[in-house]
């Protein structure tokens, strides 16, 4: 008969690190998304219907006073 044995290896640490960076990354992104959605990076739309009129007045009182 054929003496059969496997050999498993199995590595066990360094999962936290995985889990911390995981984190980092979530808080990066909730931090980008609100940045851009809701904070000072948040698109200020112009309205067209804003009209800048610049009126010069006459620099002459009228006369009959």
């Amino acid at each position: 008969m054929s003496d059969h044995r496997d050999t498993v290896v199995v590595k066990d640490g360094d999962s936290s690190s995985g889990v911390i960076l995981g984190v980092i990354v979530l808080i990066i992104v909730l931090a980008a998304g609100w940045y851009f959605l809701m904070g000072p990076g948040a698109g200020t739309t112009d309205n067209p219907s804003d009209v800048n009129v610049n009126v010069e007045l006459p620099s002459i009182a009228p006369e009959g006073s």
